[in-house]
């Protein structure tokens, strides 16, 4: 298909190039240089989707960001939804649809790279336009080290939609001569494609750079789609232009409808006429310049409708030289057209009702009601903003410390000014940093056009409001507006969260301070009192995957594998995550369930021998003069008096008195302790260690390191253990007398170093083999081999929950719920009444804490005894009913952990249940799927109370 509205000549395109896409199935070609909307444009296509809440044909109204209603939805090579065609780069193969009002979400997972880059700079310039330009190089010849960055494909900013002149020569001439300088330049980082769209405190700023967009399918492997930049500025220039106003009118949202100057754009840059016959309705001088541009290119324009009464004498005769009829004075009150703007009304002010309204032909109608500033960065880091009556918008109003403004985003619309500032500001935050400016050649001079004052122009009153809209791609119009004043609100802020204007992609570039406008007429207020709402970042949208970066996938939440990961999976372990761990749950044989699986090891290890990969448990190295004072204030019990070879039990409490933690701890010498935490609060206690450490009691001579990753351990439980710990490390005495409970010993296997403990998580007989992380596999190897002799069996996590709840052992964070104190654990035994102070102390003391209706762990054995208690099921007291009674029904607990035993023969539970331990032989119930079963209240520990099992 031949593109129709293409230029025979012009335009910054790869003519020789052709690019091959697809938009809503239908093939076109465009070029490299070309975006997604002006290839489209090239080819007469200006309807390419609806709105979202009327479904009314939507266009594209912008040549960039500042576009109201473009959206497409990418397919391929990649699916990404909700993308402004203005901002997508054309490339080969590129698939594309209109949206119907939103876009839909990837059905497969995006398979680009995402990145993060930290950059650090004396001067960051935003935009590349003439001020941007000029501050950046004038800095750069100083040597301070500066980052330019541009959300542009290339430099030049408004230069690149216009045929200006600097230094008497083609102004893109001049940029691409500052450009090539900024190159040679080692101190200077020219970032394009980049948009700063977040600026927080401390010269601290984001922005996004899109990095393949414009390879296509054909993007390097390994190389990102989009990068975030973090950038740390002493001093942050914003020279970030500034957008076309629009005007509302009665349906002014139709295709075709366009700002003036980005049809200047599209024809400059993209070689595209964006229609054969236009209307121009402006407010102001810069909206002759793009009728001029247009009429030179083949163009008819059939009007210009200038709202002001009296119009320049030299842009009049400019019209007259090209025979373009000028309706000074007059007013676009509506359109006409299906699809598309087939015909523009205009009206005038005497005509308060648009009866008499002219209907001039055209299928472009393009509009100037002013410019705002871009100042979104500015009010970012709370700068303060000033309405200028003269322009018609917000520019900054009291500087900010180490930041400058410069150019249009200053309120400096003309080329020369706009020179003179950017000039300016580098030297100024050449001075801020304490930079000696070597100056630079003279400033580029440019020809100063004059300009007429303009008119301000927010609405044309004329036509039902709810006709007329102010926030294109919400469907808001003035109506919404009104009903919200009708309704009391007097803020913008409110307004907008009551209209939803301004919350679409474009954040309010075009409608912010249009509706602010339009609102302090319906208040009869000054727009410079009602001020506008506050900017926000992001700037324009940012993908999730970009914040993200490479957190997705495995990364999101880093995956961790003990040094036995491989083992497992070849053994057929199936694994639960256990914090960012990956955990054996179970072993399955010949097709086991979990039960099956779970009764079999759990069996095994119960009646002969057991092994765990227990690597995982929190370990914290702990060593100094005062590492037995610390450890005292945060346990609940003493550990200065442990023995060096000696391992204790400890519970740690939070200022509450309540539990966050337990494990046990090893005396390695009379300076160094090795504490155990569980999996899951390894990080989390390890902080907490560290805040009190730090804030509280930086006197005490201590230092803690994290040993996690260091040491391997694993349990070889079982009564059979003994045989294979004292057959594999035949030289050390495992006797009970020689090797008793809660003690350690060090010993080697052919040469490497190996820590064994008697400790028990199952009540069983049992030892700990700790190991150096690059020693497991070849340990482990060595104690499954001899472990066949006894029948060996490797276990997971379930078995080892099975085991642990079946002696009453509780689970931190499982039969806690972070209201439980140890002696609502029934581990009163584990608070030392000697201690002075430690963590948690003073409030076992409140009354609180002493109330006899505190929950407390207790065991639970349903009558039916094979009916498993779902976790977290309340526990109540109905009597005889099989049915809970109509609410309120007191609950009196809940179920923290439920598993079938193979030892008992039948399920059980253990609970937090009020005044538990007084309840022991009560009949209670629990509701299972709509009915009540009964549960005996037992103590917690159900299998051998006595503990004769643990010495074998």
């Amino acid at each position: 298909m031949a593109a129709s509205h293409r230029t025979p000549a012009g335009g910054r395109l790869d003519r020789d190039t052709h690019c091959e896409f697809t938009f809503d199935g239908r093939a076109f070609t465009g070029h490299p240089g070309d975006t997604l909307a002006s290839a489209l444009l090239a080819h007469g296509v200006h309807q390419i989707g609806s709105s979202v809440k009327y479904g009314r044909p939507r266009g594209i109204s912008a040549a960039w960001a500042e576009d109201t209603s473009g959206l497409v939805q990418i397919d391929a090579p990649f699916s990404e939804p909700m993308l402004l065609a203005s901002t997508v780069e054309l490339f080969d193969g590129l698939a594309a649809t209109g949206i119907p009002g939103q876009g839909r979400l990837a059905e497969r997972p995006d398979p680009a790279h995402y990145d993060a880059m930290h950059a650090h700079a004396d001067l960051l310039v935003v935009g590349a336009g003439p001020a941007g330009l000029l501050a950046a190089v004038t800095a750069a010849r100083s040597g301070a080290r500066v980052i330019l960055v541009d959300e542009q494909s290339e430099p030049g900013g408004a230069l690149l939609g216009s045929a200006d002149r600097i230094d008497d020569r083609p102004a893109l001439e001049w940029v691409r001569s500052v450009a090539d300088e900024l190159a040679t330049m080692p101190e200077v980082r020219h970032l394009q494609r980049t948009t700063a769209f977040g600026h927080y405190d401390d010269g601290f700023v984001l922005a996004l750079e899109r990095r393949t967009d414009h390879l296509g399918a054909g993007a390097p492997e390994g190389v990102s789609r989009q990068r975030v930049w973090r950038i740390r500025a002493r001093h942050v220039l914003i020279a970030t232009g500034a957008h076309e106003r629009s005007i509302v009118f009665t349906d002014n949202d139709r295709p075709g409808i366009m700002l003036a100057n980005s049809a200047r754009t599209f024809l400059h840059r993209y070689a595209v006429l964006v229609g054969r016959e236009a209307v121009v309705f402006t407010t102001n001088d810069s909206a002759y310049l793009a009728a001029f541009d247009l009429a030179d290119a083949g163009a008819v324009i059939t009007a210009i409708v200038d709202a002001r009464p009296h119009v320049r004498e030299d842009l009049r005769a400019e019209c007259d030289r090209r025979g373009i009829p000028v309706r000074s004075g007059g007013m676009v009150c509506g359109t006409r057209g299906e699809g598309r703007v087939t015909h523009a009304l205009i009206s005038y002010p005497e005509e308060t009702n648009g009866a008499g309204a002219e209907a001039v032909s055209c299928d472009a109608l393009l509009i100037s009601g002013g410019w705002n500033p871009a100042v979104h960065l500015f009010s970012q880091v709370r700068g303060t903003l000033r309405y200028d009556p003269a322009l018609g918008g917000f520019v900054p109003d009291a500087p900010l410390q180490h930041v400058g403004v410069a150019g249009a985003a200053n309120g400096v619309m003309d080329l020369p000014g706009c020179l003179r500032q950017g000039h300016e500001s580098a030297l100024a935050a050449l001075a801020d940093l304490d930079i000696d400016a070597d100056h630079p050649a003279a400033l580029p001079g440019a020809p100063a056009d004059a300009t007429a004052p303009a008119a301000v122009l927010w609405r044309v009153p004329i036509g039902p409001d709810d006709a007329q809209f102010v926030d294109i791609q919400r469907d808001a119009t003035v109506a919404d507006l009104a009903r919200a004043v009708g309704a009391g609100m007097r803020s913008m802020e409110h307004i907008k969260r009551y209209t939803t204007i301004g919350t679409a992609h474009d954040q309010g570039k075009t409608s912010g301070v249009i509706s602010s406008g339009i609102t302090a007429e319906l208040l009869g207020v000054g727009i410079e009192t009602l001020g506008t709402t506050t900017f926000r970042p992001p700037y324009t949208p940012v993908a999730f995957a970009a914040l993200a970066g490479r957190n997705r996938g495995a990364l999101f939440d880093p995956e961790r594998t003990t040094a036995l990961h491989d083992w497992h999976v070849e053994h057929g372990a199936v694994f639960e995550d256990v914090g960012q761990w990956k955990r054996p749950r179970y072993y399955p044989r010949g097709g086991e369930d979990m039960d099956t699986a779970v009764a079999r090891e759990c069996t095994a290890v119960r009646g002969s021998l057991g092994i765990l990969d227990g690597s995982t448990l929190g370990k914290i190295d702990v060593q100094g003069q005062d590492a037995g004072r610390l450890l005292d204030l945060l346990y609940t019990n003493m550990m200065s008096n442990l023995k060096v070879g000696a391992v204790r039990y400890g519970v740690m409490c939070g200022v509450d008195g309540m539990v966050i933690d337990d494990g046990t701890v090893m005396r390695l010498a009379e300076d160094r302790f090795l504490v155990f935490t569980t999996t899951g609060g390894a990080a989390t206690i390890l902080d907490w260690m560290e805040e009190w450490l730090q804030t509280e009691w930086p006197h005490l001579r201590v230092h803690l390191t994290s040993v996690t990753d260091h040491w391997s351990t694993f349990p070889v439980v079982g009564p059979r253990s003994r045989d294979l710990i004292g057959t594999v490390f035949a030289d050390l005495d495992v006797s009970n007398d020689a090797f008793g409970f809660m003690t350690w010993r060090d010993t080697a296997l052919n040469g490497v170093p190996v820590r064994l403990a008697r400790i028990s998580f199952s009540g069983e007989l049992a030892f700990e083999v700790n190991v150096a992380h690059r020693h497991a596999p070849a340990v482990w190897a060595a104690l499954i081999a001899a472990g066949q002799a006894w029948d060996i069996t490797p276990y997971g996590t379930e078995t080892m929950h099975v085991l642990r709840a079946e002696k009453g052992y509780p689970i931190i964070g499982q039969d806690t719920d972070g209201t439980v104190t140890p002696q609502d654990l029934g581990m009163a035994w584990a608070v030392s009444k000697k201690k002075p102070d430690f963590i948690g102390k003073r409030s076992f003391a409140r009354s609180e804490n002493q109330n006899p209706l505190r929950k407390q762990l207790v065991g639970l054995l349903p009558t039916e005894r094979h009916t498993r208690l779902p976790e977290g099921a309340q526990i109540v007291d109905c009597g005889e009913a099989t049915t809970l009674p109509p609410p309120p029904v007191p609950m009196l607990g809940h179920v923290t952990s439920s598993y079938h035993s193979p030892e008992l023969g039948r399920t059980f539970a253990l609970a937090l249940l009020k005044a538990g331990r007084s309840r022991v032989g009560d009949v209670l119930q629990v509701p299972v799927d709509g009915r009540l079963v009964a549960v005996e209240v037992t103590g917690s520990v159900l299998v051998d109370p006595e503990g004769a099992r643990r010495d074998g």
